[in-house]
């Protein structure tokens, strides 16, 4: 392995941010604050630019098997890395779904042929498959659809639930919209063709009954979980009183759109759960300032723009944004809404920390070398037909925003260059998961190597 020394860079660190250079070697962080004596096999000169830890995406749906006309593990996978995103969680929502741990090592298999970026992948649960939940390894966690799905994978019988949070040991997290609630709204609003009706739909009341419900199984079984995609700021106050086995995140769709953009935007923004209100987007934001929830992801989730074009309730829900997830954010620190810190807490150490990714998630010695190097300066203007995911949009289409990636590191590798592009012969790895550290709230000092 190449020896790299990373010069006159501005490092974002767990609790600050250090004028100096960095040192990797074998996939590792071996030197921080190193002297120009190191020796060194390549060096780069980084005036001017932060380095981060990579982006961990806890929540994207890459399609791959079976719906890969959207997406598929190597399109998904560079778009991660000309976004700085080193790692990703895929959700098993695919076909098939991933409900057995064959399921999920045949994904694996896929990943360590075509992911540019390291990979792990959650086992889905079902009504019946309790057992093969129990005995799940090396994955990240379960992932139950309480309402948003359809067949096996559709999990919203109080008696099925219990069993999984009582019979289980891996973390849970969990897509919350009560089912009933969506579908009695469903059938009131029947025959609508508005697509702003889905915020109608897909209420309030949908999200806070679900993730009331889930919570609720957490703290009766004490079992870890984390609630997917909060959507509301009502949701906020079930998740104020943190135990050690409650964390949560929030999307940037949720952050950045509400129902005032259907208008411009469309089905582009049509989503599950649903966009929802301008104080929302404060509230939520304001929830992620203060510490209530501790991730930032993406939930990435193309379909083609044919299908999107379809009049809705035709349209399909989910949009891309693994692609920019780290420019929107340096966009944000540009304008003084966070900090830098912060986002690489949101984006990398936390997700590192809930799932018990070992040695990810910060630069400290020891440490694998998943690197982003950003150019806070830099102005770019997303793009429909620059985009890197298969489906080649962005709901973002048209923004400028300040601040870009323009190198990203994988084990000390370079998969991605703003000016030579992608390296195709680099793969990624499968993440290691250790998940006796005790997830977030146990792993202050990050999750260690």
């Amino acid at each position: 392995m190449t020896r790299i020394l990373f010069q006159n860079a501005n490092l974002v660190l767990a609790d600050s941010i250090r004028e100096g250079s960095l040192v990797t070697e074998d996939g590792k962080i071996v030197d921080i604050d190193a002297g120009s004596h190191v020796q060194a096999d390549e060096v780069l000169d980084c005036q001017g630019h932060h380095i981060l830890p990579g982006v961990i995406d806890d929540q994207v749906h890459f399609r791959e098997p079976g719906l890969t006309k959207k997406e598929d593990l190597e399109t998904a996978s560079r778009a991660c890395a000309a976004g700085g995103v080193t790692a990703f969680l895929e959700m098993p929502n695919t076909k098939p779904p991933a409900i057995t741990i064959e399921g999920v090592r045949e994904k694996e298999k896929i990943a360590a042929r075509k992911s540019r970026v390291n990979y792990g992948f959650y086992i889905g649960a079902t009504p019946d498959n309790v057992s093969e939940l129990a005995q799940a390894s090396e994955v990240p966690g379960i992932k139950i659809f309480i309402g948003s799905s359809t067949g096996n994978l559709l999990v919203d019988q109080q008696e099925a639930l219990e069993r999984i949070f009582a019979e289980t040991t891996l973390p849970i997290c969990a897509h919350c919209e009560d089912e009933s609630t969506v579908r009695a709204n469903a059938e009131r609003l029947a025959g609508t063709t508005n697509v702003a009706d889905h915020s109608r739909i897909r209420d309030e009341n949908a999200a806070v009954i679900a993730t009331t419900r889930a919570v609720d199984l957490a703290r009766r079984h004490q079992h870890r979980f984390h609630v997917l995609h909060v959507s509301t700021a009502a949701e906020l106050p079930l998740l104020t009183h943190p135990a050690p086995y409650l964390t949560a995140e929030i999307c940037l769709h949720h952050l950045f759109f509400n129902i005032d953009d259907y208008a411009r935007l469309g089905s582009r923004i049509q989503m599950n759960p649903s966009i929802k209100t301008k104080a929302d987007n404060e509230g939520l934001w304001q929830g992620l300032l203060e510490g209530t929830i501790q991730v930032l992801a993406t939930d990435h989730a193309p379909h083609t723009l044919e299908e999107k074009s379809q009049p809705y309730p035709q349209s399909p829900s989910g949009l891309p944004a693994v692609e920019n997830s780290l420019a929107l954010m340096l966009d944000q620190v540009n304008a003084g809404r966070c900090t830098l810190n912060q986002v690489a807490s949101w984006m990398s150490d936390a997700p590192a920390r809930i799932w018990g990714m070992v040695g990810k998630g910060r630069i400290e010695i020891g440490y694998d070398a998943d690197l982003v190097v950003v150019n806070m300066d830099e102005s770019r203007t997303i793009r429909d037909d620059q985009q890197h995911s298969k489906c080649r949009w962005s709901p973002w289409d048209g923004e400028t925003l300040w601040g870009w990636p323009t190198a990203t590191f994988v084990g000390g590798h370079c998969v991605w260059n703003q000016a030579t592009g992608f390296d195709e012969t680099f793969r990624g790895s499968k993440l290691r998961f250790d998940h006796s550290r005790g997830g977030f709230w146990n792993t202050s000092d990050g999750i260690g190597t």
